[in-house]
């Protein structure tokens, strides 16, 4: 958030591996963040995200749409639960939805994954390589549904 770009701190580097090893270039992508505002709470070594409310959603939501409505993609890909909401209702549920794809006007694919955080905030290594290899399997089945929209 302070260098003005979505995802380039540690969770963007999470996320630069998954896309690579789902065979994803991110040069090929477009990446936002579905909500522009963040709150947060300072402690002496860094600044620590707090999920933001649906207030803060909602004032986000022009941008989002307007993005949306410029890019029409064929396959979106929501990194996490508040994107998640954002774009698919406050009744969404993503450990009970992500993996498959969903019915959505937003896009021909819409899927649901893990937030690339949420592999830094795993308490042990197989709580990080269990989410992180689910991030990389719903990375790669979005780019399948790329690789099959394109071929038509």
């Amino acid at each position: 958030d302070l260098q003005g770009a979505p995802f380039v701190g540690p969770a963007g580097e999470v996320l630069d591996r998954a896309l690579v090893e789902a065979g994803i270039a991110r040069e090929q992508v477009y990446v936002t963040n579905a909500v522009k505002h963040f709150k947060f709470v300072r402690t002496p070594k860094r600044r620590i995200h707090q999920t933001p409310g649906s207030s803060e959603i909602e004032a986000c939501r022009p941008w989002l749409a307007a993005e949306l409505a410029v890019l029409s993609p064929r396959v979106l890909v929501c990194l996490g639960a508040t994107a998640s909401k954002a774009l698919l209702g406050s009744s969404f549920r993503l450990m009970k939805e992500r993996g498959r794809f969903l019915d959505s006007a937003l896009a021909p694919k819409v899927l649901a994954t893990f937030h690339p955080s949420a592999v830094l905030r795993a308490e042990d290594a197989a709580g990080k390589s269990r989410v992180y290899d689910a991030l990389v399997a719903d990375l790669t089945l979005a780019a399948g549904a790329l690789r099959e929209l394109a071929a038509r």
